[in-house]
């Protein structure tokens, strides 16, 4: 892998230099839009329809919209002025405990590796962190950008994950389907308990996959050969309007379940979810493939 970063963590006066690499990658089925009639990939251009022309990159300025088509103009020297931090430094803040950050706030993942020298002082650190039990914040500039984000250690490294700053969460109490009243029953609070323990396993990312892609891919090869691909029927669910017959069945469900994968049996046939309906009749947003 190549660093997409080079520079140095900083907590008091000691300096960790390091390399951040991608921790994570996208791995989403690509589309290109093309033409119908002949096949050929869309051009997307950058175009100023009052001057009626193509607009080349060294014309292009950013503006700021502050009232409708009104712009002001901000240019590479006026981000340069702004206070952002060292553009090479991540600059630790605090030590806290991990369980004290909710998830909503993480946003990507790098890893971060010794550079230049640096590895007595980065195995320093990521001891110290791994024997006091704590993940740091700090402040770091990518590409332009101050960012507020996590170090912690994970896979045997330092690794660290930007993050969103506190206003840039949305309020969960803005959404008006959230304010509801409801009375739950304590029986049916038990059921969904007892349900939520039979679920409860340890975490295992192995065990998750992608079966959407991996499906979109045998398509797209099999398309490529020039062959049809089957699709296989499925037995419908039968609809359970109770609430608790549904959570008994769950529970019933999900001990079988257990009991299977206990003796490293494959589940049958019919017992794989069946495949949900196609809504029909929604119109294609404008983008969308």
């Amino acid at each position: 892998m190549r660093p997409i970063w080079k520079g140095a963590i900083s907590f008091g006066l000691v300096y960790v230099p390091v390399k951040m690499y991608a921790a994570t990658e996208k791995k989403d089925v690509k589309f290109n839009y093309l033409h119908h009639k002949c096949k050929n990939p869309i051009q997307y251009r950058r175009y100023c329809p009052y001057c009626e022309e193509e607009v080349p990159l060294e014309e292009l300025v950013r503006g700021y919209e502050y009232e409708k088509g009104r712009y002001v103009i901000l240019r590479e020297e006026d981000f340069d002025a702004l206070p952002g931090g060292d553009g090479h430094n991540i600059e630790i803040m605090d030590f806290v405990e991990l369980g004290e950050i909710d998830p909503i706030y993480y946003d990507k993942a790098y890893y971060l590796a010794p550079a230049g020298g640096g590895e007595k002082v980065y195995e320093l650190l990521k001891r110290a962190m791994e024997e006091s039990g704590r993940v740091a914040v700090a402040r770091v500039t990518i590409r332009s950008k101050v960012s507020l984000a996590v170090l912690r250690v994970a896979r045997g490294v330092l690794s660290m994950s930007t993050m969103f700053y506190p206003d840039e969460v949305r309020d969960a109490g803005a959404i008006e389907e959230m304010r509801y009243r409801v009375e739950v029953p304590e029986k049916e609070l038990q059921m969904a308990v007892n349900l939520v323990n039979s679920l409860t396993a340890s975490f295992d990312p192995e065990k998750y996959t992608d079966a959407y892609r991996h499906a979109l891919m045998e398509l797209i090869q099999a398309r490529v050969a020039g062959r049809e691909v089957a699709e296989p029927t499925r037995p419908e669910a039968a609809r359970v309007v109770d609430l608790m017959e549904a959570l008994k069945a769950s529970i019933e469900k999900a001990k079988k379940e257990r009991g299977r994968q206990a003796t490293g049996d494959a589940p049958g046939e019919q017992e794989i979810a069946p495949k949900k309906p196609r809504r029909r009749g929604r119109k294609k947003a404008v983008g969308e493939a």
